[in-house]
């Protein structure tokens, strides 16, 4: 089958485009696959981090690709189509995750679709932070789809409520597996700074409202000594308001920071000295911090909000606080660390998973389901 991937690929990072490079080699194996890429995914002006592209000391995949999508550009939404029209794929894939990419993509898959199979996968179709124009845009994008996959059920439900005829399937996030081995404890402690012997909480990735970051903070401030929070990821937008709170906490002394994006060979260090990751979500579908976590077998505290209760809850690899409050959060994290036993079951459950979620069964699953469109 001959299938071509429009999204972002290298040299473009973040999560995304890590994803579109594990699918790339993992399709490639069996398929003839082809990456067509952004030749600039948002104005500058628009992107809240202080860069969209690899650095000289990140180490991302490279994925060999044609850029051409300009997303404020119309003039190369025809040229990009054009150009995959004449490669002649079997299918067109591409990555959908919020409304400012309907109308570029949109154009090109409502004109694809009368050539080859159209598939969208969602991570969202309800933005995390809405506004007006999302349900339009959003709308005119899945028209042009043959078939959609999205990572969690929360977020089928959302694409059936635009879209309630729309051909779907549902297939679980994929673990990343490229950032290699977990390490000593002791040693990660050591590279990162931290006081050994603490009860280590993480909260990793990129720092926005809806994550909740605010959330853990509060809760750690109500924390014993024996507590140690890490922070590690780049803000989008001010970090003032979270310099606000921890300005006044009790144990300050106690919370490492580490505010930028945080290259592939560093995570390790921080998934390895960590106890507990915690995802305090005021909002969610699925997380790729989750698959993280499984990878080094971290168990995680989530909040109750869109496939988190499912995909981590459900599966008996972390615990769902009862509320999105700094208590509840609290509560939840203190419960964690006096039952040890509850550690080592949800530690197993992860192994489990890490069984289930590989990129093989991901494009195994994906493919059958183009099959059947």
């Amino acid at each position: 089958m001959k299938i071509a991937i429009l999204s972002c690929f290298y040299p473009y990072r973040g999560g995304i485009s890590q994803f579109n490079a594990c699918l790339y080699g993992e399709l490639s194996k069996n398929h003839v696959v082809k990456a067509f890429n952004f030749k600039r995914q948002y104005p500058e002006f628009l992107f809240p981090g202080k860069t969209q592209f690899v650095t000289d000391d990140d180490e991302a995949v490279p994925v060999e690709s044609v850029s051409l999508l300009d997303t404020a550009n119309p003039f190369s939404y025809r040229t990009t189509y054009r150009k995959i029209r004449e490669w002649g794929p079997d299918v067109l894939i591409v990555r959908y995750w919020m409304s400012y990419f309907a109308p570029s993509l949109g154009y090109i898959t409502r004109k694809m679709k009368k050539h080859c199979k159209v598939v969208s996968i969602l991570d969202n179709v309800i933005p995390h932070e809405q506004r007006f124009f999302d349900t339009p845009l959003t709308k005119y994008f899945l028209k042009g789809s043959t078939g959609h996959v999205t990572l969690c059920e929360a977020v089928a439900k959302d694409l059936l409520e635009m879209k309630p005829k729309a051909p779907y399937t549902v297939i679980q996030h994929p673990l990343y597996s490229h950032f290699g081995e977990r390490i000593p404890r002791e040693e990660a402690e050591k590279k990162l700074g931290l006081a050994p012997g603490k009860k280590n909480i993480l909260f990793f990735g990129l720092i926005r409202h809806y994550k909740g970051l605010d959330i853990l903070l509060e809760a750690f401030g109500k924390l014993s000594e024996d507590y140690q929070l890490i922070i590690a990821g780049e803000p989008y937008g001010s970090f003032s308001p979270y310099s606000d709170i921890i300005s006044r906490l009790p144990g300050k002394g106690r919370i490492f920071m580490n505010l930028k994006y945080i290259r592939d060979s560093e995570v390790t260090d921080y998934f390895s000295a960590a106890d507990i990751a915690v995802l305090p979500y005021r909002s969610a579908t699925q997380s790729g911090i989750s698959s993280v976590s499984y990878h080094f077998e971290v168990p995680m505290i989530v909040t109750d909000v869109g496939g988190l209760k499912e995909t981590i809850g459900d599966r008996g690899t972390g615990i769902v606080a009862k509320e999105c409050t700094p208590d509840a959060i609290r509560e939840e994290i203190e419960r964690y660390f006096a039952e040890p036993e509850a550690k080592e079951e949800f530690i197993a459950n992860i192994r489990k998973e890490k069984e289930r979620l590989s990129w093989k069964a991901f494009a195994a699953e994906l493919t059958g389901f183009i099959g059947q469109l």
